[in-house]
């Protein structure tokens, strides 16, 4: 037998999982996502972490992070620091409850990443260390909190998720960021 919690957390994830989602669903994604790039990408620029840089990778390479991507963060992130913490919109939670688990969410979701830096992922240090990075990460957890409150779907925050992520490694320097050797130091 299931224990409560996990047959909460299961149900949480099969709604958040099957909710259609509607037309101004996707608009409202759409426009947090354009929110996000015209202060993120500007702030990036200025402070010199993010350069205009197509991958060097070739093009099954890109195709695969392109995949891994989806899954890794987008998909994985978006299950734990949104569906599983976060109250789903048909839960009936008051607001300030759903804000205060908002603020929880986003505060893990933040510190995951430089945890994920000292475990996991450790050629990822300086990045996931770096100020600018952990500024755009918990803005872009805010982003998808939002979007997954005004949809109660899945779908859009891992879209969301994911683009940023692609065109991050893609074309502003991220994959290089991350992977190149003189990143490490």
């Amino acid at each position: 037998m299931q224990s409560p919690v996990i047959q909460f957390l299961v149900q949480r994830l099969v709604c958040a999982w099957q909710t259609p989602v509607t037309l101004e669903a996707w608009l409202y994604a759409a426009a947090l996502l354009g929110i996000y790039s015209m202060i993120t990408v500007p702030v990036a620029f200025r402070l010199g972490f993010v350069r205009v840089s197509a991958s060097q990778l070739s093009v099954k390479d890109q195709v695969g992070v392109i995949a891994i991507a989806l899954v890794m963060p987008s998909i994985f992130e978006e299950v734990v620091f949104r569906v599983l913490l976060l109250p789903h919109p048909g839960e009936g939670t008051s607001p300030d409850v759903q804000w205060l688990w908002g603020a929880i969410a986003l505060l893990i979701f933040v510190l995951f990443h430089p945890l994920n830096s000292f475990t996991f992922f450790p050629a990822s240090r300086t990045t996931f260390l770096s100020p600018i990075f952990l500024m755009a990460a918990g803005f872009l957890g805010a982003v998808c909190s939002l979007s997954y409150w005004q949809s109660g779907s899945l779908w859009p925050p891992v879209v969301i998720h994911w683009i940023v992520v692609v065109v991050w490694l893609l074309f502003l320097g991220g994959y290089e960021k991350l992977y190149s050797p003189s990143s490490q130091s």
